[in-house]
């Protein structure tokens, strides 16, 4: 991959129910240059749109892909990368660091509404299955839209000089926390 390609990293980091939402254009080559920032109820179902909302207001032509840590941020706040990747016009990659059994029984114990289940629920199921990449000698799992297995696996290994984090999801989760008061 050129070193001048650029993605949109996007992580999140919550307290006091709010999760604070922090994008970094990062391009292959390990520059940063560009930020965004947004916020999204923990426990909520704003995720998609918030993804959404800051990807416009970057308003940055040059990115080529939107990297997204997980899938259910802010306790549970389901992510639609299908939605997503139609709103954005932007491939959309989402990367997890742990193995698990899925979210389901998880969402289930979450929410005591019925309603709120079946909606978080549906969306869950209605995502690309998560496939497992190695990368750098360790594995993620990885789920992708507008991109088949392959590539999304080379967007992946492409944004992650080592370790098993992509760049733009390292630099992306640094500056959410900064904006959440955390210290890293």
């Amino acid at each position: 991959m050129k070193a001048g390609v650029r993605a949109l990293g996007i992580a999140e980091s919550y307290s006091d129910g709010t999760s604070h939402l922090a994008g970094a254009v990062v391009r292959a080559s390990r520059v940063v240059d560009g930020f965004v920032f947004g916020t999204c109820a923990v426990a909520g179902s704003d995720a998609t749109d918030a993804v959404c909302t800051m990807v416009d207001r970057l308003d940055r032509e040059d990115v080529r892909y939107l990297l997204v840590a997980g899938i259910a941020p802010a306790w549970f706040n389901v992510l639609d990368l299908p939605e997503i990747a139609d709103r954005t016009g932007l491939p959309v990659v989402s990367v997890t660091f742990e193995s698990s059994p899925g979210l389901e029984g998880a969402i289930r114990e979450a929410f005591d509404d019925p309603e709120t289940v079946r909606d978080r629920l549906a969306t869950y199921r209605a995502q690309p299955d998560r496939r497992p990449v190695s990368v750098n000698g360790e594995t993620v799992y990885v789920r992708a839209v507008g991109l088949d297995d392959a590539e999304a696996a080379d967007v992946v290994r492409a944004f992650t000089p080592e370790g098993g984090r992509p760049e733009p999801l390292r630099v992306a989760r640094l500056a959410a926390r900064a904006r959440d008061g955390e210290r890293d």
